[in-house]
């Protein structure tokens, strides 16, 4: 492999290798690698003609299109970095992302613009940052043209530990915080992603995850590396399964890179049975613990294709483990995270940071490598604390703490348990809440769970989607777990919110139910 020191590198050898082949589609539009590379530069000098300078960063308040993706690599291409901000947050936390991005430009369209104009108001530093209409941005491009000799100058002044993105999660203190991904971040892991899983130009990947959120990084820069299409899917498809399964199925899509909650809906609203797009050869999941009575729908639908549970925080770009589904799993077993990827060390630190090699003893997952985010943005404090000094080598070596727990099976294999945040001392029993959510998915009549703590009450609460009366998930429950993890208070069945990322919103729950 040619080393690249940044993504335009990436973007420019795909329109030379693959100049009239299809790299981006959405309902309304598709662009080649041509057009998207002649592009992105026209609207890298639009931004530096209108603002006189070079970009810091470009605040994206809109869905995903492939005219974003235009105005992402622009940004690039102007000497700046991109974050999406999402456009269905409260104004408040709205306000606070762009508060730490403070970024040179913001792009919109006319669905969001309203509503950018209420978080922009009245907000001291905000109301100042120029705004551009992202149709009215590209119908300018066919008469712009790209200064060659400023655009060669800013490529070359980027260099592989500059940012290429920010995306933004919840902060425990309520203020989100902003994960900022170098350059080479993506290029390391994108570059043994796409070789492990032998993504190539013949592939055509459906982008489900907005571009907030990591996942989508894998779609953009996997299609981008290797010349293959990513079809975008609107979000509001995943609450059509028809819409989405013929939008799946007419553009003879190969590969999903999905988050585990668009994959359960798919199963759970019947979708495979209205229409299997038997194209899909490759099955990838990630963001919670996939139920393996969903896993088996799709299964049965797509015995052939390839299913691969992939696991990693945003703060390590993308995923930094992995496992090739190799055997049927027992409705109330747990898929394994897996094995890293190259050039990514993952390993378990004890409660007092020693290093645990034994099988089945639990300890915080913690990684190393190129693949660390470079940390928080305008955020040193937190970023000191989550990104630290490796504890178990004598040399310099900076890790991310996951708050994950996990454990190594009999053959070395890493399994996720739960989450540090999710482990509770109940009568005098140390317990997982993630064991009691398995043991519940498990059950016939059980579609999604989600298990919550009252530490005031010491109660713990099952909610539950699915179609079983709450008694009858009790006494089921009772021939799977031990007394003490038994549930003191059943909730459902109901639909379980979900997060901006598609994960079950445990904090929604908390407010209604505890």
């Amino acid at each position: 492999m040619v080393y690249m020191n940044n993504i335009l590198e990436m973007l420019k050898d795909s329109a030379l290798n693959y100049p009239d082949s299809t790299a981006f589609v959405d309902p309304d539009r598709k662009i080649t690698f041509k057009e998207l590379y002649d592009n992105s530069r026209r609207t890298a000098a639009f931004f530096l003609d209108f603002l006189s300078n070079r970009i810091e960063s470009a605040a994206f308040y809109m869905e995903k299109s492939v005219s974003a993706i235009v105005a992402m690599f622009g940004t690039v291409y102007a000497g700046g970095f991109y974050s999406f901000v999402d456009v269905r947050q409260p104004a408040d936390r709205a306000v606070k992302v762009f508060n730490t991005l403070m970024p040179s430009m913001i792009i919109t369209d006319s669905k969001n613009r309203e509503g950018l104009n209420r978080v922009l108001e009245g907000t001291p530093g905000l109301s100042d940052i120029p705004v551009f209409d992202i149709d009215a941005l590209m119908e300018m491009l066919g008469n712009a043209k790209a200064d060659e000799r400023l655009l060669s100058v800013i490529e070359k002044e980027h260099f592989d530990l500059k940012p290429l993105y920010v995306n933004f999660t919840s902060g425990s203190t309520g203020t989100p915080k902003g994960v900022a991904v170098s350059h080479r971040s993506v290029i390391d892991f994108i570059t043994e992603f796409t070789s492990v899983f032998k993504i190539g130009h013949d592939d055509i990947l459906a982008n489900q995850a907005p571009f907030d959120f990591d996942v989508s990084v894998k779609d953009i820069y996997s299609g981008l590396y290797t010349g293959a299409a990513v079809v975008l899917i609107p979000r509001p498809y995943f609450k059509d399964p028809t819409t989405l399964m013929d939008y799946l199925y007419d553009n003879g899509v190969t590969t999903l890179i999905w988050a585990v909650s668009a994959m359960c809906f798919v199963s759970i609203m019947n979708g495979l049975e209205y229409k299997t797009p038997s194209s899909i050869k490759k099955i990838m999941f990630s963001g919670e613990i996939m139920p393996v009575k969903q896993l088996n729908k799709w299964k049965k639908y797509l015995p052939d294709a390839m299913y691969v549970n992939l696991y990693g925080p945003t703060e390590i770009t993308c995923n930094c483990t992995y496992h090739i589904l190799d055997r049927e799993y027992e409705k109330d077993e747990i898929i394994p995270i897996g094995i890293p990827f190259r050039n990514e060390k993952v390993f378990l630190l004890d409660e007092n940071d020693r290093l645990i090699t034994d099988t089945d003893t639990e300890g915080e997952i913690c990684v190393s490598g190129t693949c660390l985010a470079l940390g928080y943005y305008r955020d040193p404090d937190r970023t000191d604390a989550s990104f630290m000094q490796n504890p178990s080598v004598p040399y310099p070596e900076r890790m991310y703490r996951t708050g994950d727990l996990g454990k190594y099976d009999d053959n070395g294999i890493l399994i996720y348990t739960t989450r540090k945040d999710f482990q509770i001392k109940h009568m005098g029993q140390r317990i997982e809440l993630g064991e009691i959510e398995a043991a519940a998915m498990s059950l016939d009549g059980v579609e999604r769970a989600c298990c919550l703590y009252d530490h005031k009450k010491k109660r713990i609460t099952l909610v539950y989607s699915g179609s079983e009366e709450k008694e009858a998930v009790t006494v089921k429950l009772h021939q799977k777990l031990p007394p003490y993890m038994i549930p003191g208070k059943t909730v459902g069945p109901m639909d379980l919110p979900l997060n901006k990322n598609g994960k079950i919103d445990r904090k929604a729950l908390e407010e209604v139910c505890l």
